[in-house]
């Protein structure tokens, strides 16, 4: 396997980081402006919302609004809550997108990837045969084929249902 360089990434990754009382999903959680944050799903325990800075088109997460580090900080309802929601954005997405596959995963801990590692959340990532290409590594540049709040209304309308 040859490895491939994201050169670009290190900026954000040594760049100092503001320390919050609440995590940005807290935030989200608590403001009623759905549309400016993406919100494409709420429900008793978690929410569903369109990441802004995506690996790719449909990229979303779903995130309990209790402010969680862990899976062991959630009750049983909240975690099949998540799931469930995690499994009706997933189902969503493949209706309004048509992807071939799915990444579904959650990062715990700032080693394992979390950019945000005081909430848990689920990521959602549509995947197509072929979607990986140069333009992330040498054009630094993601490629996202559909406006965010074209898709996120596109997935409410299905969401509601």
């Amino acid at each position: 396997m040859e490895p491939l360089h994201a050169p670009w990434r290190i900026k954000y990754i040594l760049a100092p980081k503001p320390s919050l009382d609440e995590s940005l999903f807290t935030e989200i959680a608590q403001s009623s402006d759905d549309e400016t944050n993406y919100v494409i799903a709420r429900d008793r325990t978690c929410f569903a919302l369109l990441n802004k800075y995506p690996y790719t088109g449909g990229h979303l997460m779903v995130v309990p609004y209790k402010q969680a580090p862990d899976l062991n900080e959630l009750t049983d309802e909240e975690l099949t809550d998540l799931m469930k929601l995690t499994r009706r954005c997933k189902n969503a997405l493949a209706k309004v997108m048509k992807p071939d596959g799915f990444n579904i995963g959650i990062n715990l801990g700032k080693v394992a990837g979390a950019g945000i590692s005081g909430h848990l959340h689920i990521h959602v990532v549509p995947r197509w045969q072929g979607d990986t290409n140069f333009m992330p590594v040498l054009g630094k540049t993601v490629v996202v084929p559909q406006a965010l709040t074209e898709l996120a209304a596109e997935l409410r309308m299905v969401l509601a249902h």
